[in-house]
């Protein structure tokens, strides 16, 4: 984590290193994200909001880098982790441009494995390539290329050029992660506090809503330190998948090998929206002790595993 530093015209293109299967699914993935984003542009009525462009569309996380997991008895399966890189901040926006890709990737009954995909504009991945956020960083070094506008290669296409990633010194890495964990992983132990006294008095939805804050925030504050950057979601599942792919032992923080226990973990990624607003959402005692258990073993985890990190960079940066 955080020590690649390749230029940004040498990724990779290959995926022969992946089963044939994979490398189905992951064509169609690209085939659906783009025709999806088309297919919403084709609807706007502003002429600005017609000119989004895909510039690239990146793998990166375990398959690219060919550690990943299909655990049956366990329950564990790596996802396809991607990054989608438009021309313009405004085409960001996943509630309007991406929402539908997303449902139609879940339900593409072709696409076995798991998929999880951000969406950030040309000029915000080279301004936190230029600031030396280790997560874009690292996508740079081990990420490939799956698509590229017009079909060129990073390089090839000028207007979408990615910057040359640029390293933060060990002394600035180490101050910016230490003032996160400082602030995330408090806030986030405090967010378990109050899911429990809410769950003491019968407040069993906000209880449900305020443990979803917890383990949100728990993995916030695992990626800001140990990557320097946390993507702007709200979803626990697709936090998960990063946090883990950061560090494998987070995945001993939630069973997931019966029906009951990635029910239960779904029901929490729910309380989100719908433990506050809708009024069909119901959870049982039972199912949040169970998921403060899961909460309280994913705290000391992110705690362990983020003060190791914050050593590492202390002794690089030379702190005492």
């Amino acid at each position: 984590m955080g020590t690649s530093v390749n230029r940004a015209d040498d990724m990779r293109t290959s995926l022969e290193h992946l089963p044939a299967r994979k490398r189905r699914e992951l064509g169609r993935v690209v085939e659906i994200l783009r025709e999806e984003f088309q297919g919403i542009l084709k609807t706007a009525r502003s002429p600005a909001r017609k000119k989004g462009l895909i510039a690239k569309i990146i793998l990166f996380g375990s398959h690219a880098r060919n550690d990943w997991v299909e655990d049956r008895a366990s329950g564990y399966f790596s996802d396809f982790d991607i990054l989608v890189i438009v021309n313009e901040e405004p085409f960001r926006d996943f509630s309007v441009y991406w929402y539908t890709a997303e449902d139609r990737i879940l339900g593409d009954t072709s696409i076995k494995t798991p998929v999880s995909f951000i969406v950030h504009d040309l000029a915000e991945i080279n301004n936190a390539l230029a600031q030396g956020q280790y997560f874009f960083a690292d996508i740079i070094g081990e990420g490939i290329l799956l698509y590229a506008l017009n079909g060129s290669n990073t390089s090839g296409n000028k207007r979408f050029t990615l910057v040359n990633p640029t390293p933060p010194t060990p002394k600035a890495a180490y101050e910016l992660a230490k003032k996160y964990f400082d602030h995330w992983h408090p806030s986030a132990a405090s967010f378990i506090k109050t899911s429990g006294y809410s769950q003491s008095e019968g407040w069993l939805n906000q209880a449900a809503f305020l443990m979803h804050q917890a383990v949100e925030r728990f993995y916030t504050c695992t990626l800001l330190v140990l990557t320097l950057y946390g993507p702007p979601s709200h979803n626990i599942k697709f936090l998960r998948s990063l946090a883990e792919d950061q560090d494998r032992r987070l995945v001993e923080a939630w069973p997931r090998a019966t029906k009951r226990h990635r029910a239960n973990f779904e029901l929490l990624k729910r309380a989100y929206v719908e433990a506050r607003y809708s009024e069909h959402y119901t959870i049982t005692t039972e199912q949040l002790d169970w998921l403060a258990q899961c909460a309280r073993r994913l705290k000391d985890l992110t705690e362990t595993i983020c003060r190791e990190r914050l050593a590492e960079m202390k002794a690089a940066a030379g702190e005492n």
